[in-house]
């Protein structure tokens, strides 16, 4: 299923927000994609596992990882009940695009978005954010 803005809209409607992939040095695009989805410049709080988030369930995940990663992190995203998960270009195969489109209510993946290589946080955050009225 293609994705469209009403998807984003819904990635970004969430309470909350992960980014599985984040780090802390500033080349990498873990760190961009993690500040791309900051509100209001707040600092968000991390942990090493999805599982340790507070209430996944009403969490919306970006991930920034290599395909073989992104499938396992899929893979416990949907045992803990997560809805909304953002595949960053390159984070995804045709493998674990099905996984995603086939166990989550809400995926952005792919060709979409305003950037060339398909939906991207780093691209189309803002306008996401804009558009679920937290910016």
């Amino acid at each position: 299923m293609a994705a469209s803005d009403a998807t984003l809209r819904a990635f970004f409607q969430s309470a909350k927000f992960a980014v599985v992939g984040a780090s802390t040095n500033t080349e990498k695009f873990g760190y961009k994609g993690a500040k791309a989805i900051e509100v209001d410049g707040k600092e968000y709080p991390t942990v090493a596992s999805l599982s340790e988030l507070p209430n996944p369930q009403e969490t919306s995940v970006s991930i920034i990882t290599p395909p073989r990663v992104t499938l396992k992190t899929l893979e416990e995203a949907k045992s803990l009940g997560i809805q909304s998960v953002f595949l960053q270009p390159g984070t995804f195969d045709d493998e674990v695009l099905k996984y995603a489109n086939q166990n989550f209510k809400t995926v952005l993946a792919g060709n979409g978005g305003a950037g060339p290589e398909g939906w991207c946080v780093l691209v189309d955050g803002d306008r996401g954010l804009r558009s679920a009225g937290k910016l």
